[in-house]
């Protein structure tokens, strides 16, 4: 089964306020659910909220949900007919009193703004689609000059690039959200307009006076402030977005390709969860198809590392919300079929901080690259696992099961980890046992695969990973020596003579004798596969199954008594087994 790495975040508004348009985003790939409270009442998003953990639970698919806060932001109020039109040279006043806005003045949310601006700064209204620059600044008035023509509504953004503001970082609206997300089990924070480590710190002071510590905390970047102070940022935070509206306006629109591409890397490198956002199929707000230039823009975060990839209009109001989620989530799977995951694991710079954590997961992928695993399974009690063998970027699929159902919902936004409950156990041995089994529940394992497991001791202590063990899937009945590197599904016909194979053997059977010889090469090609207990690669039953491409295990001791006639069973020459392998009828 081939499982999508990168996530995807869906932002959830009034194109999604049908039950089966939610059912469908989660079927067709939402990982994560956006809250934007920049928008909405929180009686809307506590409706939200419900909705998304009944179907959830409906179709037993772990979601989680993030609060996107508004931030320190700076809006216009309201103009007497909605919207003004500016021409290129006019004057135009900001005023920090309440008043309703014309074409010759408006009023700003915040008041000290003029504090802030010094003449000649540049002002840009929603999301730089009209510019000013600052002709004049008293206590109460921000006199601009037009420089194109334009139109501004009601509540459209202001931004001030390259202008440090003195606003606070969390608002008294801000805190009333955020305590209404932590009251109410929301997985994530976003923090708009992240600046400093500081501001993550606050948000955190926050949870600690709530009464929760385990929300997750993503830094929005949106300013070059936040550039600038990203390492100290992504140390305190659990993982960063890369907001492209509001940086594209504080920053040149040129420099910020080369930004995403470094906060990538910085974040992923560092263990935590990147999300890449806005605009990203922005034409399927109105079309059925993106363009190919956005197709390419997605497909472009996914080589740079990106951990999730979010919608934010296109679902929220969009009129193809479904088909914007099935859209990405082909070009995210395209993308990654075309990634050589081996080649950038050795490639991958060495970690400079010595950590057990790190280390176990560093040698975890390293096993299952070098095995060929099916998955690498881990056990972990809050995430850091998980986390640490994701930044590894593994080409197989990782799965991580938790105790807690909190933190099942947080690595949904976690590449390539598929996050699965299981209960507590008392031993290692139960642990993996638990573990295995909820994996093979979920399809995600089957008898005769190879896994990597991780797990730290004692148990049901965070951070405490030291253990990998590397384990075969299912009952193996025989082992023996591979000559060939293929494998099947099969009855087995266990025989002890020639003639007793004549008369029990049907067409398809995996043969199990002693040896072979001549007399037999009838049933031989008719054979899924041969096991043999003689161990000689150059016996007659070697050749021959070599020459008909079948899978051949030699040296399989006692092989005629330990198996029956009859069993299904897996056979894999490459790795010399046989598992048994009922209700798993298909390779």
């Amino acid at each position: 089964m081939t499982l999508r790495k990168t996530k995807i975040v869906c932002t959830l508004g009034p194109s999604t306020e049908k039950d089966e348009v939610l059912r469908e985003l989660i079927l067709s790939g939402m990982n994560v659910a956006r809250l934007n409270f920049s928008h909405g009442s929180h009686a809307y998003h506590l409706e939200n909220i419900k909705r998304i953990r009944r179907m959830s639970q409906e179709l037993n698919k772990p979601i989680a949900i993030m609060l996107d806060t508004k931030g320190p932001e700076i809006r216009l109020e309201t103009f007497e007919n909605g919207k003004v039109e500016l021409k290129k040279g006019q004057t135009f006043t900001l005023v920090t009193k309440s008043i309703v806005g014309n074409e010759e003045r408006a009023s700003i949310t915040y008041p000290e703004l003029p504090r802030d601006l010094r003449i000649g700064n540049t002002i840009l209204m929603d999301d730089g689609l009209v510019g000013m620059t600052v002709r004049n600044v008293t206590a109460t008035e921000i006199t601009c000059i037009v420089e194109n023509d334009g139109v501004i509504s009601n509540r459209k953004s202001v931004n001030v690039p390259d202008v440090a503001l003195s606003m606070p970082f969390i608002s008294p609206e801000d805190r009333a959200d955020i305590l209404f997300g932590v009251e109410h089990g929301v997985d994530f924070i976003a923090a708009s307009f992240t600046r400093t480590a500081d501001d993550i710190l606050d948000v955190r002071k926050l949870f600690s006076q709530a009464g929760r510590t385990n929300v997750n905390i993503i830094a929005k970047i949106e300013n070059m402030q936040g550039v600038e102070n990203i390492d100290d940022i992504i140390r305190v935070a659990d993982g960063i977005m890369v907001a492209r509206g509001d940086l594209g306006v504080e920053i040149p629109l040129e420099r910020v390709p080369p930004i995403q591409k470094a906060l990538i890397h910085k974040a992923y490198s560092s263990g935590k969860q990147v999300i890449t956002a806005t605009q990203m199929l922005d034409s399927m707000m109105k079309n059925p198809r993106p363009t190919r230039a956005e197709a390419t823009d997605v497909a472009n975060a996914i080589y740079d590392g990106t951990s999730a990839i979010m919608l934010s209009g296109e679902t929220a109001a969009g009129m193809y919300p479904v088909e914007a989620v099935r859209t990405m989530a082909r070009i995210a799977m395209s993308a990654e079929s075309d990634i050589n995951y081996e080649k950038r694991f050795k490639e991958r710079e060495a970690d400079l901080i010595p950590d057990v954590t790190n280390a176990i997961s560093h040698a975890t992928v390293t096993s299952a690259q070098d095995l060929g695993a099916a998955a690498i399974l881990t056990v972990t009690k809050g995430g850091r696992t998980a986390r640490m063998i994701s930044k590894y970027r593994p080409n197989c699929p990782i799965i991580c099961c938790t105790t807690d159902e909190t933190v099942c919902r947080q690595l949904c936004l976690s590449w390539g980890v598929t996050p699965l409950v299981i209960e507590e156990a008392s031993n290692t041995d139960d642990l993996f046992e638990l573990a295995v089994q909820a994996g093979e529940n979920a399809g995600l394992l089957h008898d005769g695969e190879l896994v990597v497991m991780t797990a730290g001791v004692p148990l049901g202590i965070s951070g405490t990973t030291n253990l990998m063990k590397v384990h075969v899937v299912g009952h193996i009945l025989v082992t023996g020596t591979g000559v060939t590197e293929q494998s099947c599904c099969g009855s087995l016909c266990v025989c002890q003579t020639a003639s007793e194979a004549f008369k029990t053997f049907k067409d398809g059977d995996i043969l199990v004798v002693k040896q072979t010889d001549n007399s037999m090469l009838p049933l031989v090609r008719k054979a899924s596969g041969l096991i043999l207990e003689d161990n000689d690669p150059n016996g007659h039953g070697a050749i021959a199954g070599m020459s008909l491409n079948l899978p051949v295990i030699i040296g399989a001791e006692n092989a005629t008594h330990i198996l029956k006639s009859g069993a299904v069973v897996k056979l894999d020459a490459e790795r010399g087994m046989v598992a048994s392998n009922e209700g798993h009828l298909g390779n």
